[in-house]
């Protein structure tokens, strides 16, 4: 019996599904030293044989069994990043079968774990009613309306409620899979891993958001975010903004949360916080001056709503 089962969809991220193996093969090479138990694991599609990826690469796969046990499945992030892709690849037969499969193992007791937009496969197994769940920050306003039950916290990077453990953007699989061991294995192990492969702790998604992305296409957003931008270090408020728009308020703040998942404020701070980062990244500009620059009173201001935002001070982006 194998400790974990990585389930791979055809068209996955190969970065993710290179990540999630070479964990486990770190994990596997390092646990002997520490006389901890070895971690095992098979790699499954629905059907077994080669499995092709994003990008022309591929994986050799086993057939997903029928019959559940004991491991913990853990599916890497699937090769998708816009909610038309995610669900054209979710309508698939294979994709159909995973997700009863995973429905399968998660009503029997056993973990279930996805990062990215794999999350969403989850929600098609029904695994996410009434769950804290994460994804990729900006499809996560896309998975509250698909599972309005769910509690969508796009801020944190890994979330695990019960048996179900869900990851941020593809390369949060790195942190799905050091919580995943961490459960299994135990901290001693984990952490070893962690450090050989000079894995940082990493909590929050919030420092990694592009105000731009958030937009997702929506025009809306969109125009938001440029008279922002254009408006620094005065930028409209809220009610310029809508009345630019030709809306109300409200009309305003409800699209922005359903494109978004976000208020106006946040978004408009989201802005800020973007322009002062790309300034003391790139810019000798003092703390103080980078704070006048994008619309805040004092460096006190600043240090508050980056704090808030992104978890970090502005002295963390200052370039050495």
């Amino acid at each position: 019996m194998v400790d974990l089962t990585v389930v791979v969809l055809e068209g996955a991220y190969p970065s993710s599904v290179a990540i999630t193996l070479d964990l486990l093969g770190a994990a596997a090479h390092l646990a002997p030293r520490l006389g901890v138990a070895t971690p095992t694991w098979r790699v499954c599609s629905v059907d077994g044989g080669q499995v092709e990826l994003t990008g022309g690469t591929s994986v050799a796969t086993t057939r997903l069994p029928r019959r559940s046990e004991s491991s913990a499945w853990v599916v890497p992030g699937l090769g998708t990043d816009t909610l038309p892709a995610v669900r054209e690849r979710l309508a698939r037969p294979d994709a159909r079968a995973a997700a009863a499969g995973l429905a399968r193992h998660a009503r029997a007791g056993g973990t279930v774990a996805a990062s990215c937009s794999a999350v969403f496969l989850l929600g098609q197994a029904g695994l996410l009613e009434g769950r804290r769940v994460t994804t990729t920050w900006w499809l996560a306003p896309f998975l509250a309306t698909d599972v309005p039950t769910c509690t969508v916290d796009a801020d944190r990077m890994v979330c695990t409620d019960g048996n179900l453990i869900t990851g941020g953007a593809a390369l949060a699989q790195t942190d799905l899979m050091l919580t995943v061991l961490r459960r299994r294995y135990g901290t001693e192990l984990t952490d070893a891993v962690a450090r050989a492969l000079l894995v940082d702790a990493r909590q929050a998604q919030s420092p990694y958001v592009v105000p731009e992305l958030l937009a997702n296409g929506d025009e809306v957003v969109a125009r938001v975010i440029a008279a922002v931008e254009a408006g620094l270090p005065d930028p409209p408020g809220v009610a310029a903004l809508a009345s630019g728009l030709s809306m109300s308020e409200r009309t305003l703040a409800r699209h922005v949360t359903r494109a978004t998942g976000r208020s106006t404020l946040a978004l408009i701070q989201a802005v800020k916080v973007r322009r002062a980062r790309a300034l003391l990244e790139t810019s000798r500009l003092s703390v103080e001056q980078v704070a006048l620059a994008v619309g805040y009173a004092d460096p006190t201001a600043l240090r508050r709503a980056m704090k808030k935002a992104v978890g970090a001070t502005p002295s963390s982006y200052r370039a050495g």
